[in-house]
């Protein structure tokens, strides 16, 4: 394998470490911080400390898609998508793994001790979470290449953060709490569901090729378009409904200035079958998740300062 200069190795882990969709750890954990300062239980150290934890996880959980897509020859066809740095010989697959090894014991480690300081609710989302980084692709059934690759994100990218770092903050957190933080999380749910079933559009006849039985694939492009309108749609109207109940303050609603770009998308996955579009519409859909995090932050901290907002 041919040597690259060590900058090339940084950009090349860069590029592994996908970090342009570690959105998907900044929103939830995000929406659990601004729910713990309007509770007036928000600890800044825990905080970080989970911040930290998840992202580790995160990490681990690319670095596994990268080594276990490269094994069963998923990339071999595909024409665009994050990573690849395995297929395109910048990284050995040893590496990858020792790396992918590497972070999830860090981020168990940082969970083990936030488990210290919290409670047992902790057991079940860290575990639940670890277990989805390593099968999302890896194992005997690996869930992305099973159909249930959006359900697992939806879920433990979504309520399962939500609920787990707003509990390391306040593990006397009521079952009743628990349960709105996870109405709360619902946006984020759908929109972060959204991403994954993006990129499953982009790469449907890559995956077919090598049986990676995703949505997609299992029920064909018709109901992968009407299911993208339904991720997206649905976390707009996931949030209004949540807003309406009173969990969220209604300057949150912010969010719909990025309604404008969620049709657009909609209409490109809808439209076109080029792979280099569907690629740029996937990153876009990516930042629409991130924009729609942002804006309810920003809304719900508003409503702090400003208790009339």
């Amino acid at each position: 394998m041919r040597e690259y200069p060590s900058q090339s190795k940084v950009s090349a882990w860069y590029q592994a470490l996908r970090p342009r969709v570690f959105t998907a750890t900044y929103v939830p954990m995000g929406l659990a911080g601004i729910a713990a300062l309007a509770d007036g239980v928000f600890e800044a150290v825990v905080f970080l400390l989970a911040l930290i934890g998840t992202l580790f996880l995160q990490s681990a959980a690319n670095l596994i898609n990268e080594y276990a897509d490269y094994r069963r020859g998923a990339d071999r066809l595909k024409e665009a998508g994050q990573g690849m740095i395995i297929k395109q010989k910048i990284l050995e697959p040893a590496i990858v793994c020792a790396g992918a090894i590497a972070t999830t014991l860090a981020g168990c480690l940082i969970g083990l001790y936030l488990l210290a300081q919290s409670g047992p609710l902790l057991w079940l989302i860290g575990i639940g979470g670890v277990l989805v980084a390593i099968t999302y692709t890896a194992g005997p059934f690996p869930l992305a290449y099973n159909g249930l690759g959006e359900i697992a994100v939806a879920i433990f990218m979504g309520p399962a953060i939500v609920v787990g770092a707003y509990y390391v903050m306040s593990p006397s957190v009521s079952d009743a709490r628990i349960a709105e933080l996870c109405l709360i999380s619902l946006p984020v749910a759908f929109m972060v569901s959204a991403i994954l079933h993006a990129n499953n559009i982009r790469d449907m006849e890559a995956d077919r090729a090598v049986n990676k039985r995703t949505l997609a694939v299992i029920f064909g492009i018709r109901f992968a378009r009407a299911e993208f309108i339904f991720l997206v749609i649905g976390a707009y109207v996931a949030q209004a409904l949540v807003v309406a109940a009173g969990l969220m303050p209604p300057i949150t609603l912010l969010t719909l200035i990025t309604l404008p770009e969620a049709l657009r998308l909609i209409r490109i996955f809808n439209t076109s079958s080029a792979v280099p579009l569907l690629h740029q519409a996937q990153g876009r859909t990516a930042k629409l998740h991130g924009q729609l995090g942002l804006l309810m932050v920003v809304g719900w901290s508003l409503s702090i300062m400003l208790p009339a907002a």
